[in-house]
């Protein structure tokens, strides 16, 4: 397709003017058939790269995404831009639901799906039907064992591709290091993948990194912040627990502030209304773990702050990376305490079993192989072996990848083949906490480098970096006593959300 003519289709789907850095390059590769690796910059529009050719290919564009909060956010933003033919399946749909969804793909012109929900073997034999004209894996460092949100069940994505008839696949990431790229492309299989790799460094956004000694002090320093800067504003908690306390301590302290918490120990829906409320300028301030934040596209967030450091450098610049998607300058503040190590090496320590809980694990799976053909549902397992959602699916990854038990949890091998198994699978655990180990270490020394944070941080990922000649960050100068970040203007009667439902009911 003429260049020209991109840009009246990208005018008439998506009503936008102009593509940003990097999304034509991509989309032409796209629509001459390629398959495409696109690494951007968090808040530069990576979805636009799928959506456009989702409307001009003839068949289907099929979107595997990691969080169903992120498809149902970008199939209601393309609704609001009367773009047609989109929806999300996902685990919350009823059986009903989904079946009518299922026999009338033909009217949809892209679909979201999980990585998981995509080895349902009625869904693969449904989509088999359609053309498939693109295969599109968003946030694919998830493929990359190298990559910061492992996801085993991604790994299982070269064979849903050979099975729907090898259409052209567009892997896309803000955070895939040259280590993570090349290991996505070894998995998928696609040597000759035309790769469009650009810088992750934002020039928008100041970096401060401060020393703090306890809670209190860091709560001291979160309210100064909020004091002083009026925009909406993401807080980054380790802790659940804290992301409420928190919260509710700042609830308090800010009359006149819409504050909320979120994290994944709560009800999907209440999940979902905090982050809808967000978006739509009902909030202001929202407590988070990092559970929050992927896909939100939302322009106007000007300050970050992290309570407690990610476990590693690529999960910071991709939290970071939310803020100031106007272009406009932004804070990101990280409240570094030393003692907060020991918190992030437990939170690595539960990602993985250890050494006595595989030996447990495969003594239970023993003995359910001589009482049973396959292994008992996923929720089952993970209450009976003590593990946690993620060490259960690492593992079981682990039993697959060593014909141990089929995708579907069949036994395979008998229980004396498991036994040398052990051995093997450790080694690998070892091997896994020792990248995620350096990793941490990496984090620690960005916090405590005494060079531009800047250059230190993006020095990793990239040849080069943008300096900002002022407010580059706390090593090389920031102007605290002046408004250097964007403000959100306030409705002058102070009303929130709350008030305005009240005033409303009570004149009915």
């Amino acid at each position: 397709m003429p260049s020209r003519e991109l840009e009246k289709e990208l005018k008439h789907h998506l009503n936008y003017d102009a593509f940003r850095t990097g999304q034509k390059a991509i989309i032409e590769d796209v629509m001459g058939g390629h398959d495409v690796m696109g690494v951007l910059p968090t808040g530069s529009g990576k979805s636009l790269c799928y959506q456009l050719p989702a409307q001009l290919l003839k068949g289907l564009t099929i979107v595997v995404s990691p969080l169903i909060s992120l498809m149902t956010d970008q199939v209601k933003q393309l609704r609001a831009q009367h773009y047609k033919g989109s929806i999300a399946l996902n685990s919350f749909m009823s059986p009903k639901e989904r079946q009518e969804v299922l026999r009338s793909l033909g009217a949809y012109k892209l679909i979201y799906i999980s990585p998981e929900l995509l080895q349902n073997p009625v869904i693969m034999t449904a989509f088999k039907r359609q053309e498939v004209s693109l295969f599109v894996i968003d946030e694919a460092h998830c493929i990359s064992q190298w990559g910061h949100e492992f996801r085993p069940d991604y790994m299982r994505l070269s064979e849903t591709i050979a099975h729907l008839g090898n259409p052209p696949v567009m892997a896309l990431s803000a955070t895939a290091t040259p280590q993570v790229q090349e290991d996505i492309i070894r998995v998928l299989n696609l040597p000759n993948i035309k790769r469009h790799i650009h810088p992750m460094d934002r020039q928008n956004i100041m970096f401060a990194v401060e020393q703090v000694f306890d809670h209190k002090d860091k709560m001291s320093r979160l309210k100064d912040l909020l004091e002083m800067y009026q925009a909406p504003t993401l807080i980054y908690f380790s802790s659940r627990q804290l992301t409420e306390e928190v919260a509710l301590n700042l609830q308090a302290a800010f009359k006149d502030r819409r504050i909320a918490y979120y994290h994944g120990g709560m009800e999907q829906s209440d999940r979902l209304l905090i982050q809808q409320q967000f978006m739509n300028d009902q909030t202001d301030v929202i407590c988070c773990t990092s559970a929050f934040g992927m896909g939100i596209d939302k322009s106007d967030i000007h300050l970050i702050v992290h309570y407690h450091f990610p476990t590693q450098l690529e999960s910071y610049i991709q939290e970071v990376g939310r803020a100031g998607r106007d272009g406009k300058d932004s804070m990101a503040v990280l409240l570094y305490d030393s003692k907060d190590v020991h918190l992030s090496k437990r939170l690595l320590a539960n990602e993985l079993p250890d050494e006595q809980q595989l030996g447990n694990i495969i003594s239970i799976i023993r003995n359910l192989s001589t009482t049973s053909r396959k292994l008992p549902f996923d929720e089952e397992m993970i209450l009976m072996t003590g593990l946690n959602e993620i060490q259960w699916r690492f593992l079981k990854h682990q039993l697959m990848k060593r014909d141990i038990i089929t995708e579907d949890g069949r036994f395979i091998q008998s229980a004396d083949d498991w036994v040398k198994t052990i051995d093997t699978i450790l080694s690998h655990i070892q091997q896994r906490m020792g990248v995620k180990e350096h990793k941490l270490k990496q984090m620690v020394d960005w916090m405590e480098t005494t060079n531009c944070l800047r250059y230190e941080l993006y020095r990793h990922f990239q040849d080069g970096y943008t300096k900002r000649t002022v407010n580059c960050c706390s090593n090389c100068g920031l102007q605290w006593d002046k408004r250097i970040i964007s403000e959100r203007k306030r409705e002058s009667n102070g009303e929130n959300w709350h008030m305005k439902l009240r005033k409303r009911l009570l004149q009915q």
